[in-house]
């Protein structure tokens, strides 16, 4: 196919990127066993992302993807930051903490200062999330020889990345978990099923395209082919896989069979899909009282981290696509196998 051939691997299956649940051991995992690993790299400083492509390279020989946030950075609003610590007062006194004293943690965008980092090593493959980089980092990337992905969530953001230089596009449909990759708009009513936005941009584009959301099964992946996917971005599946650092936490929520997803801007300022849990509902899943991304998260730091050295998932955002039928406690080379079967 010629998905396997634009990203060198064997099988047309990429492993999602899934910031806070995964390293380089997720992503080699899936390499080996002839899929595309994927490396979240938008939390991590330019040391961490050089150590990551050194062990997934001391492990593997095959491609591997590193994806980064391509948002812009608006302006510290201060008085949107106090108001939304007013909205965690009681939760604060409940579990005896205090308000964050600093900004920090925050989610970061793709530079040029990651671009020197990286140009040693030209990455074979780099995918962001929100749109691109600025056209001079796109041209440089794509002087390494770099394949370029990025997620689309309409028809135009699809056809707007196609003209802006992805090498590939990602049709996110709203069924997918984590942030939704949205840049062209904030509208949570854009959003559409994985299979409507396949039918849709795979008209509309030359390049390949990548479904995403709610794929779990090899029915799954048969299903996306069919419809005009060159493959399939899996994420939410690999959560349980041996090599996934998802916390015991999340593990059980996940496991849990009553337990739904919704979209929430709470927990970053974005839209993203996780697993309902107690802040979710109290704030009513999405407000305009969140700060812009990145800083929603800042004024939840203090209270998830006491929280989740209780055993309490509270006010921690429990990532998770729609479709949880997948996730299964092996390795993630086997579930990768289990995804392509004998193929299409």
């Amino acid at each position: 196919m010629k998905i396997c051939s634009v990203l060198g691997m064997e099988k047309p299956i990429i492993q999602a990127p899934m910031a806070g649940v995964q390293n380089w051991e997720l992503a080699v995992a899936v390499s080996n066993s002839g899929g595309l690993g994927s490396i979240p790299c938008g939390m991590l400083t330019k040391d961490q992302v050089l150590s990551e492509i050194k062990n997934f390279k001391k492990h593997s020989g095959k491609n591997y993807n590193l994806n980064f946030f391509c948002h812009q950075m608006p302006v510290v609003d201060h008085k949107a930051l106090k108001l939304w610590e007013e909205q965690f007062a009681s939760y604060y006194e409940l579990f005896s903490v205090s308000p964050p004293e600093d900004i920090s943690g925050l989610r970061v965008p793709f530079d040029s200062n990651l671009a020197d980092a990286l140009e040693p090593y030209k990455p074979p493959i780099i995918s962001f999330h929100f749109g691109l980089p600025s056209q001079e980092l796109v041209k440089r990337l794509k002087s390494w020889g770099t394949v370029i992905i990025s997620s689309a969530t309409t028809r135009e953001e699809g056809v707007w990345l196609q003209e802006n230089g992805a090498d590939v596009v990602i049709a996110q449909g709203c069924e997918a978990g984590g942030h939704r990759g949205m840049f062209m708009t904030s509208n949570p009513s854009t959003q559409i099923a994985t299979s409507e936005l396949v039918e849709c941009l795979q008209s509309e584009l030359s390049i390949p395209l990548v479904a995403a959301g709610g794929i779990a099964t090899n029915t799954d992946v048969k299903e996306m082919i069919s419809l005009g996917a060159s493959g399939v971005q899996v994420g939410t599946s690999y959560l349980l896989c041996y090599e996934a650092k998802t916390t015991e936490l999340h593990r059980k929520a996940i496991q849990s069979k009553g337990m739904t997803t919704a979209l929430t801007n709470i927990f970053s300022g974005r839209l993203a899909r996780g697993i309902t849990n107690k802040i979710m509902k109290d704030l009513g899943f999405i407000t305009d009282k969140a700060p812009k991304f990145p800083y929603a998260s800042v004024a939840l730091a203090p209270l998830r981290s006491k929280a989740e050295t209780l055993g309490c998932s509270d006010f921690t955002p429990l990532w998770a696509g729609e479709n949880r039928s997948g996730c299964k406690e092996i390795s993630a080379s086997k579930l990768t196998e289990e995804l392509w079967g004998n193929g299409i």
